[in-house]
């Protein structure tokens, strides 16, 4: 696998310094040192990743098999070996349950959870800006549909450069019912808030300590089976000629409302 843009080229650097197994799997090629490149191989020194320096004929060659805006690689290219199949920040969603509940029980005061569930969002452009929306406001996961996603190895390029390097920490789950998964986050002690118009504005509600945010496609919103397992719907008052937000900046805002939510308890 190869990974091509500056932004997530370092975030998967800066996540190898804590994983020294996981830097002994990849290796960066590069072709003239800017300021940029020579900041992440000091990085990637540190790490113990191995650098070797190439041309751009050499880097195209590797970004040939990329998306045509992952073929820019701005003369710097990370190679992972072994991750073919499967992206680094994949976890299995039951063992990510039991490590909260665990948690839940043995804390006092434990901090705010919020999970993310994507229905059927197919653009991995929009799945990447999601996950960065996640990383900046403090969510704990995302969780995607096996089918009708972006979750792909053909997407894990675009999902990890659209993401400005945010798929390096945060946590992403691939499951094969989004309605089961939410019913046991709720069964956890989640509230559950699916994303769709006519639901209570924002500004007139109030999120949970341990909040699920369920977007659905633009097309077809939120399935009916999952819409069913929403405890409350939410909406974003707007005042534009055209019918909604883009599902990624929508739930930009959403993330954003809960944790200025939490700043403001915490105040």
């Amino acid at each position: 696998m190869y990974l091509s843009g500056f932004h997530a080229v370092e975030e998967r650097v800066r996540a190898a310094l804590e994983d020294s197994g996981a830097a002994t799997k990849m290796k960066i090629y590069f072709s003239k040192p800017g300021p940029r490149v020579k900041k992440i191989l000091e990085l990637a020194k540190a790490a113990g990743i191995r650098c070797e320096q190439s041309d751009n004929k050499a880097l195209d060659q590797m970004a040939a098999s990329l998306s045509e805006t992952a073929r820019d690689h701005r003369g710097i290219m990370l190679e992972i070996q072994g991750q073919e199949t499967r992206a680094s920040n994949l976890v299995d969603f039951d063992a990510w349950l039991e490590r909260f509940k665990a948690q839940k029980g043995a804390a006092s005061g434990e901090p705010r959870t919020t999970v993310v569930i994507l229905d059927s969002v197919t653009d991995p452009h929009n799945v990447g800006a999601v996950i960065r929306s996640a990383d900046q406001f403090g969510a704990a996961l995302v969780i995607l549909p096996e089918r009708r996603s972006a979750n792909d190895v053909e997407n894990n390029e675009i999902i990890a450069r659209s993401s400005a390097g945010a798929a390096s920490w945060v946590p992403v789950s691939v499951v094969t019912n989004l309605a089961r998964a939410a019913k046991l986050l709720k069964e956890a002690g989640f509230w559950i808030y699916g994303a769709d118009a006519g639901g209570v504005q924002i500004q007139d509600g109030t999120f949970s300590k341990n909040s699920v945010l369920v977007m659905g496609s633009e097309g077809n919103g939120i399935a009916r089976l999952l819409k069913e397992k929403c405890d409350t719907i939410v909406s974003i008052p707007t005042c534009g000629k055209i019918d909604s937000l883009n599902v990624s900046v929508a739930a930009g805002v959403l993330l954003y409302e809960i944790y200025r939510q939490d700043l403001a308890a915490r105040s």
